[in-house]
Formats: C-alpha cells, sequence, structure tokens
C-alpha cells in the first residue's frame, strides 16, 4: 500500500560538512529517511589516493563513527539510510559499518546493509577503450587514451534503480559508490509510491527534490544572500526535510525550532546553484526541466514545490574521471600598514625575479592580494593607500616537481631580503601537492548498468 507521505531528510551536504546536522535530523522530528551526501569530483580522486596507499580504505571513514551514533535510533524508528559515503571503496565501507552495528549493539543478522557497486571502472578502463569507447572530453573532445598513463579514477554516475533494488531488498542502510547526489532522495521516493521508470513528470519532481536537499542547509538559510543577518540561530541550522507525496508534488521544510529558515527565496536559491540549461538537467534516470518549477511559501518554513516536469533519459551515462596534471604548491605573507599592497607587489616582484633567475620552468604562477583582488580580480581597482593589510599569496603550477618544490624554498627568504612588516609565516615550508584535473566525458550505458550490483550484508 502506497504511503500518503514521505518524508526525507538531507543530513550532509558534501565530505566535511556540520557533524551533528544528522544526529539533529534523527532526533529532532519525524523522517522516514536520512540521505548523506558525500561525494564531489575532488573528493573521488581524494579518496581513490588513499585506496592506492591502503586497500582497506578509499571512503568517507566519519560515516562509520557517524552510524555508531545514530544507528541504534534509526534501527528503533525505522528509519532508512541512504548514503554515497562508499566513494571508491564501497565494499569495505559496508564492512565497516556492520562491524560498528555490532559494536553498538544492532542487529542480531535482523538489518540488513546493501551495498552498491559497479560504478568504478579503473579495472575496465582499458578494456572499454579497446572496445571503441573513447571517454572523449566532453569539453576538448579529446580521448582518453592521450592521458591513460596519468589516470587515477573513473567512476560513472549512477541513478536511482540500484538503490530502489537495495530498498526493496529489505535494506536499512545503503552505502554507494559514485551515485548522483539527487537519486539518494528520489529513489527512496520512487521506491515509497511506485513510480514506474517511465512517469518521466513524476522522476523528474524526485530529481528537483533531491537537488533541492543534495547541498544540506544551503536550503534551509546557510550560504544565503536573501537577508541572511536577520537568519536566527545558524549555530543549529536546519536542514532541509522534503515531504514528498505520490503525486509528485512536495514540501521543502525543517524540525521545528531549528535555526536557519526556508522560503521561496532560500529555495530557490539552491534551485539555481550549479545549474547549466534549466530546461535540461539530465541525471541517469530522467531529464528535469527546471524552467516550470513553482514554489509556494506557506509560511511557517514550509515551501510547496509542483509543476516539474521531466522527459527520457539520454543513452549515456557520465563518467568522472580523475588524472594527475602535475604539481602545485602555495605560499603566503602578510603585510602590514602603511603601504601594504605596495610592499606585497614588490615581495611578489623579488620572488618572480629569483625565480627566473633560476631558470624554472611554470605552468601559471598566480599573485593575489587576500584582503583586496583575491575575491573580484581587477574589478576591485587600485587599492587604497591606507589599507590596514593584506595577504600575499602566490601559487605555482608545474609539471616539473623539482620546480615547484625550489619554489616553496624561495618564500622564508623574503622575510629578511623583502619589504618590511611582515608577518604571517609559520607551518614551514609550503606543502608539493598532486593536481588532479577533471575529465568529463560519456559512456554509453549498456557497457555499465550490466555491472552495477547490489549485495547485501547482514549486522
Amino acid at each position: 500500500m502506497t504511503r500518503p507521505m514521505v518524508r526525507i531528510a538531507a543530513g550532509q551536504g558534501f565530505w566535511g560538512d556540520d557533524p551533528e546536522a544528522p544526529v539533529r535530523q534523527v532526533e529532532g522530528g519525524a523522517i522516514d529517511y536520512l540521505v548523506l551526501d558525500y561525494l564531489a569530483e575532488v573528493t573521488m580522486s581524494i579518496l581513490q589516493k588513499q585506496r592506492l596507499r591502503d586497500p582497506a580504505t578509499g571512503y568517507a571513514r566519519d560515516f562509520v563513527s557517524l552510524m555508531e551514533r545514530i544507528l541504534p535510533t534509526c534501527v528503533e524508528r525505522n528509519i532508512k539510510i541512504v548514503s554515497n559515503a562508499g566513494g571508491v571503496n564501497p565494499v569495505e565501507c559496508g564492512r565497516a559499518v556492520a562491524q560498528a552495528g555490532r559494536r553498538v549493539g544492532v542487529g542480531g543478522g535482523q538489518v540488513r546493509i546493501a551495498v552498491v557497486t559497479g560504478d568504478d571502472l579503473m579495472e575496465r578502463l582499458d578494456a572499454l577503450l579497446a572496445a571503441g569507447h573513447l571517454l572523449a572530453n566532453m569539453e576538448t573532445g579529446e580521448p582518453l587514451k592521450q592521458i591513460r598513463d596519468r589516470v587515477r579514477s573513473a567512476n560513472v554516475y549512477m541513478g536511482a534503480r540500484p538503490i530502489v533494488r537495495a530498498l526493496e531488498g529489505g535494506a536499512q542502510v545503503i552505502v554507494t559508490g559514485r551515485s548522483t547526489d539527487t537519486a539518494l532522495t528520489y529513489g527512496p521516493m520512487v521506491r515509497e509510491f511506485g513510480w514506474p521508470w517511465d512517469t518521466y513528470d513524476l522522476l523528474a519532481a524526485g530529481v528537483v527534490a533531491g537537488h533541492i536537499n543534495e547541498c544540506g542547509a544551503q536550503a534551509s538559510g546557510g550560504n544565503c544572500s536573501a537577508e541572511w543577518w536577520n537568519l536566527s540561530n545558524l549555530a543549529e541550522v536546519g536542514f532541509p526535510v522534503i515531504e514528498a507525496r505520490p503525486g509528485g508534488d512536495f514540501v521543502v521544510t525543517k524540525h521545528p525550532g531549528s535555526g536557519g529558515a526556508v522560503t521561496a527565496r532560500t529555495v530557490a536559491e539552491q534551485i539555481v546553484y550549479e545549474m547549466g540549461d534549466p530546461s535540461e538537467y539530465i541525471t541517469p534516470d530522467v531529464i528535469a526541466d527546471f524552467t516550470r518549477v513553482r514554489l509556494s511559501d506557506e509560511g511557517g518554513d514550509r515551501v510547496r514545490v509542483d509543476g516539474v516536469r521531466g522527459r527520457p533519459a539520454t543513452p549515456f551515462l557520465k563518467v568522472s574521471v580523475a588524472y594527475s596534471a602535475g604539481y602545485k604548491a602555495v605560499g603566503t605573507l602578510i603585510y602590514a600598514w602603511p603601504d601594504a599592497a605596495a610592499k606585497a607587489r614588490a615581495a611578489a616582484q623579488i620572488l618572480r625575479e629569483r625565480l627566473d633567475r633560476y631558470g624554472l620552468a611554470f605552468d601559471k604562477v598566480l599573485t593575489e592580494l587576500v584582503g583586496w583582488e583575491s575575491t573580484h580580480g581587477h574589478l576591485a581597482g587600485v587599492p587604497p593607500p591606507d589599507l590596514p593589510e593584506v595577504q600575499l599569496r602566490v601559487g605555482v603550477r608545474s609539471q616539473d616537481r623539482n620546480a615547484v618544490a625550489r619554489f616553496t624554498r624561495e618564500i622564508a627568504p623574503l622575510l629578511l631580503t623583502g619589504p618590511p612588516s611582515v608577518t604571517g609565516f609559520s607551518g614551514g615550508r609550503p606543502r608539493v601537492r598532486e593536481i588532479m584535473a577533471y575529465w568529463p566525458a560519456l559512456i554509453d550505458r549498456t557497457a555499465v548498468e550490466p555491472f552495477l550490483s547490489v549485495d547485501f550484508l547482514p549486522i
């Protein structure tokens, strides 16, 4: 029997978000699902580097400690948890969650964890290229084979179908790899309301709900430009809760008494966030048309959303590839009044002359005055002579690690060999870091979907 309403709460907008937010979502009011979004393009490359160092890692370990805190309550209240915390190693993540459940006395073999795999293409990459899948860069058209030896991770964005299969199998906790952010929310809607995969308007409504949920408190007052100074208690901001109904309309709200606000403005700001063509918001399961979305502010931190339209998905899935693109380092110093900006620029010029004298080759050298031009660049104009202080930030990028390493040794000498009134150098030399570049590509979905699997682990 279809439920008249399902409450789907967002508890995480990114890896590193408020660690108490999921706890507040579970304990602050009635919910049926808790969705936790950990992944971004750069996150996948970080997790892959971790896994290369230790095969038992490669997932968001914060998720495991969170499960120790909230899993007993979620089991007691039958709150299902859907998360892409599995990163590049969802199997080990699922095992770690099962162990955490046993540590806190949950289970007895009755609670099931579903692990979704198949999005990771690294082991199949050469075979896919040999079969004619070019995985061409969507922006440049270059084939992936040009950088194959530098690829560090390659993951397909999965839709909601594996999540629905996991829920149908009785999962209490679902751990995926590179699921799309929106699928974490609309997967439960498809399952609860029995939506067929060709009811495109309904699926698109679920995508909009997922898009509102995916960035956590950004839909409920966080990072909001609309009279942000009037928002109350952002220290305990309420994360959004989607009250979804079978017909596709839904209400965005938050728990009573929590901070922030849910208004048509806060929801609208999140809807247009990271938006390309609003008439073609492409997901693995449906293309959503955001141009017809209607927002109705009902007051009391409740905004109704309807009017969403959708059409069939494309024959392709998107692939997120991260590859090594050289090395970088960033050094900073602070210069004080008087003539703070002039001193900082003189120091930058001295640094550049020294680097040139050593014959070091850099792909790019970026100089910024933080506190004046780092946000708006040349639009900031000429800094005033009475500027109290600025931070000089110089970054370099090169294919030559040795060149970047030499740059890191040239920051500290400016303390005694450059302009006066300098401070802010601490922590030793800047670190040399490998650059992970993003390579977006498309692949025929028939080369991926047969490999997506859902496996269950008992607690």
